[in-house]
């Protein structure tokens, strides 16, 4: 048997004939943006700010860029937050982590968070987390907006 040596200093052991590596490398590993970096857009509908994300929820920047940005809207006094996943094409671990750190932030400051535009994949990796039921999920943003409470 061979072994790889893992970045935790674990020995992970392969077979002789086949095995099979993959990472996701960061976005300048290679001297160019290879990795879709995650973007937000931030706009009022009603009482409702809406995030829309799009590209990558993962561990690193993409984590800074949402936590600042909803601290930053809490700060404005914005409470009613629609976080739009629709253009979210991949989201890891650390992602469904910042989800529910972000939700409880919100929370904390009295105010609302929900979730729209689940893809398939993502609507799956919460329910397989048992998160699912964490945060209220629409299908549509006119959906979402109405739902609402008028009060917060």
């Amino acid at each position: 048997m061979k072994g790889l040596l893992a970045h935790d200093g674990t020995t992970l052991r392969l077979s002789e004939t086949n095995f099979c590596v993959s990472a996701i490398l960061p976005d300048d590993f290679w001297g160019s943006s290879r990795l879709v970096k995650l973007k937000s857009y931030t706009r009022q509908v009603e009482t409702v700010t809406i995030v829309d994300l799009s590209g990558r929820i993962t561990l690193g920047e993409a984590s800074v860029v949402v936590r600042d940005l909803i601290n930053d809207l809490l700060g404005k006094g914005h409470k009613k937050v629609l976080l739009n996943l629709g253009e979210v094409d991949y989201i890891d671990s650390s992602g469904i982590g910042l989800l529910v750190s972000t939700f409880t932030t919100v929370r904390g400051h009295g105010g609302e968070l929900k979730l729209v535009n689940l893809s398939k994949r993502i609507g799956d990796l919460l329910k397989i987390t048992k998160l699912y039921n964490l945060f209220d999920i629409k299908n549509d943003e006119a959906t979402a907006v109405a739902s609402f409470s008028r009060a917060a």
